[in-house]
């Protein structure tokens, strides 16, 4: 069992500040008995405090699956990390639309949103509530603090690391701020505790600030895959590395094709990762046993409860009358997520032949959507199940044990691929082309030949669909609000049609924006 799915009350207590729409006192030191120094003051309490910051992109509160959220504004199934995350990546794209009518959720699609959508305050919040936990953490981690302690040997060692780890989970937050947001309230460990108006990055600022803090930990951080299941090591740095600059010019107006290269060569050639042999089981609940998952977000039935999460993925993409719960290995279908045609069209195979990947449920289902309500509109996906490889239910009909994939060495494979043809040094084009044909010979589809920018994006839809990328990746490529590519119901109309650029950010959220009045909106808001 792996440190990350068990979450210690002390790591609770001691960390949980309560963040609601205020991020203008990000730092605020906690009311409870138990304080930082006295958590602090033993070593062996640092990996349980570590637990809780990795448990934030898990889980959504203190007590299972409800009952003490860590922000406040929702309801606290729909405030989790992972939820939020992946809603704002994939309900905005074609490559999902959700049926239900809970608040402003239907705004992603129709992509209406506004800055007072709760959806959006929600996503903003939990970002910075992990940076504000990660900021405690690292705060009190220091050498100077750890020797003023009279922490020395293996836990001083032990603690470095846990630094080191928290530093990316702080990197991962902002990197999500960066990709989203844009120019957001900044804060360190090097800010003083108290109630302060944090001051306004730049992306480039920002941009600049992941890029350093990744480097610096390189070091710092276990060789690939010598860390526990769970946490972050160097090719959890260097995939994040590499996604950044896949972004570079979106989010600095200057490319770094090089770097990705680069860097995507560093987790392939550590040798640490391999593609798994049937694309199907990385989506299971025995998936901790994947040699190609580099960083996932860890659930088990038992330990990490919520309604966020694996929950959310897993049961609201089972409904109408033809799919049946239990080939999931849950206890109900939620009715909610389906994907468009545009998803389904990516697989379109002028050889006729098949793809595996293309893990769609038609029976029952409509190709065409005419009302996002009705759950038969739309192909449903069957990607994410709680069943293990052998067939087996996982602890808990309700909470899956199924980890979702937030890293991998596929999405890798493709960085590097796109990389080369744009231009980027340091990689050749057989090479990205045999990466695209073992991704193509897993799933069985007939193998090209040849590949360009337009083929890399297409193949990160069928490879990479339903992980949290499509947003991201169809920004970068000019066509998330633009009329270069639609899909059904894009704007909010059932043909499609292109929206105002400034959505490429979402807005600040308005609440933040009382909170400290010196932030600049995002243009358009």
């Amino acid at each position: 069992m792996n440190a990350i799915k068990q979450i210690a009350k002390i790591g609770s207590l001691a960390l949980a500040l309560t963040v609601t729409a205020c991020v203008n006192d990000l730092d605020r030191q906690p009311e409870f008995d138990v304080t930082s120094a006295s958590v602090y003051q033993d070593p062996a309490n640092y990996k349980q405090v570590l637990a809780k910051l990795y448990a934030v992109l898990a889980v959504s509160g203190q007590a299972g699956p409800a009952g003490k959220p860590d922000i406040g504004g929702i309801d606290e199934g729909f405030s989790n990390y992972l939820r939020q995350y992946w809603m704002a990546q994939e309900l905005t794209t074609d490559e999902a639309v959700i049926g239900w009518n809970d608040g402003s959720v239907k705004d992603y699609h129709n992509m209406t949103w506004t800055s007072g959508n709760e959806f959006v305050t929600a996503m903003y919040n939990r970002i910075f509530y992990l940076i504000s936990l990660s900021n405690e953490f690292i705060r009190e981690t220091t050498d100077a603090k750890l020797a003023e302690r009279g922490i020395t040997g293996q836990a001083a060692t032990d603690a470095k690391t846990f630094r080191a780890e928290a530093r990316f989970l702080r990197a991962l937050a902002y990197y999500h701020a960066l990709d989203m947001f844009g120019n957001v309230p900044f804060v360190t460990e090097a800010d003083a505790v108290g109630s302060f108006l944090p001051k306004q990055t730049t992306r480039p600022e920002l941009f600049s600030y992941i890029e350093s803090e990744l480097k610096a930990i390189e070091t710092e951080l276990a060789n690939p895959r010598a860390a526990e299941y769970g946490r972050a090591d160097k090719a959890a740095a260097w995939t994040l590395l590499a996604r950044l600059y896949l972004n570079a010019q979106v989010y600095t107006g200057t490319a770094r094709w090089n770097d990705v290269v680069t860097y995507t060569n560093k987790v392939i050639q550590s040798n640490a990762y391999t593609l798994d042999s049937e694309y199907s089981k990385l989506f299971l609940a025995d998936n901790q046993n994947s040699k190609e998952i580099i960083m996932p977000v860890t659930f088990d039935g038992a330990r990490t409860k919520t309604y966020g999460g694996m929950t959310f993925l897993i049961h609201a993409a089972v409904g109408g009358d033809k799919m049946q719960p239990g080939d999931f290995g849950i206890n109900s279908g939620w009715a909610g997520l389906r994907a468009t045609k545009g998803l389904v069209n990516q697989f379109a195979d002028p050889t006729g032949k098949s793809d595996t990947r293309a893990m769609f449920f038609t029976n029952g289902q409509n190709l065409e959507i005419n009302d996002i309500s009705t759950f038969t509109d739309g192909y449903a996906i069957t990607k994410y199940k709680n069943i293990t490889s052998t067939g087996k239910i996982g602890v808990d009909e309700t909470f899956p044990d199924t980890d979702f994939p937030l890293f991998r060495l596929a999405d890798v494979y493709l960085m590097y691929a796109e990389a080369v043809v744009r231009g980027g040094s340091g990689g050749d084009l057989p090479t990205a082309l045999k990466y695209v044909n073992d991704l193509r010979q897993r799933a069985k589809a007939a193998p090209v030949t040849s590949i360009n920018a337009d083929f890399i994006l297409a193949e990160r839809a069928r490879e990479l669909y339903w992980e949290g990328h499509r947003r991201t990746d169809l920004i970068r490529y000019g066509r998330f609000t633009t009329a270069t590519y639609l899909w059904p119901w894009k704007g909010g109309v059932k043909e499609g049609r292109a929206v105002e650029n400034f959505r490429n950010l979402f807005p600040i959220p308005a609440s933040d924006r009382i909170a400290n009045p010196t932030l600049t909106q995002n243009e358009g808001y």
